[in-house]
């Protein structure tokens, strides 16, 4: 599935400070492969913006840049000036006079994300999204297709969500038997990723494209599978 978690996570034993990381703690490794782009969401679907981590030195930690592009969306990261590890696996967000301005944590299994009561995640996105997809936003018919358009199924996703944190699904009567047998029955989202599951731990994951619209995740092997909106 798409990689929409942080590319590391560094162990507290590894960061020398009981605070923030210094710059000279970090393996310059672990420092490249942490920079990159990332969407900053807020989890309930409305719009965020794009942040570049950087490598160079910053008051506070390490430089970054796109800032300008949370003024509208997400106001209070436009005064970010910094970023940084803080020391518990974590990573920050700063302002010029070094206050962080969003701690984003891990969680085993998902997206970093803030721990306010609308959290915010820090994920890797596709070109020219800027939002994360919803139960309710992704809810309706969607073909399920070979990438040259024959149509295996028809996959109604309901967007009421239960208990468990996932949602029912519904299949056509005319499904191709190889699709049938899996006996599809819930959906769930993990940042820009659909898993279509049954009860019995049958399960096709999915990744989401620019346009919105989803491929089957290249960790699935097999044919190339779409699922494509009505």
């Amino acid at each position: 599935m798409i990689g929409f978690m942080l590319r590391l996570t560094i162990p507290a034993a590894m960061l020398l400070d009981c605070g923030p990381a210094g710059a000279q703690d970090i393996d310059p490794d672990i420092l490249r492969a942490q920079a990159g782009t990332y969407l900053v969401a807020p989890e309930d679907g409305r719009a965020g913006c794009r942040l570049t981590l950087e490598t160079d030195l910053a008051i506070g930690g390490y430089s970054l840049s796109g800032q300008d592009n949370c003024s509208k969306p997400l106001p209070a990261l436009a005064e970010a000036a910094a970023w940084n590890f803080d020391g518990n696996g974590g990573l920050i967000l700063i302002d010029p006079t070094r206050k962080a301005i969003a701690r984003f944590v891990e969680s085993e299994g998902s997206p970093m994300k803030t721990e306010d009561e609308t959290p915010l995640l820090l994920l890797s996105a596709p070109d020219g999204v800027d939002r994360l997809p919803t139960f309710r936003s992704l809810a309706g018919t969607w073909a399920m297709q070979r990438p040259g358009g024959e149509e295996l199924c028809s996959v109604t996703l309901d967007g009421t969500i239960d208990a468990d944190g996932h949602a029912p699904l519904s299949l056509s009567r005319d499904c191709a038997a190889n699709v049938a047998r899996l006996k599809l029955a819930v959906w769930n989202i993990e940042g820009f990723g659909m898993t279509l599951m049954s009860h019995d731990g049958s399960s096709l994951s999915f990744d989401m494209r620019s346009d919105g619209n989803f491929d089957k995740s290249s960790e699935e092997g097999g044919k190339p599978l779409s699922l494509v909106s009505h």
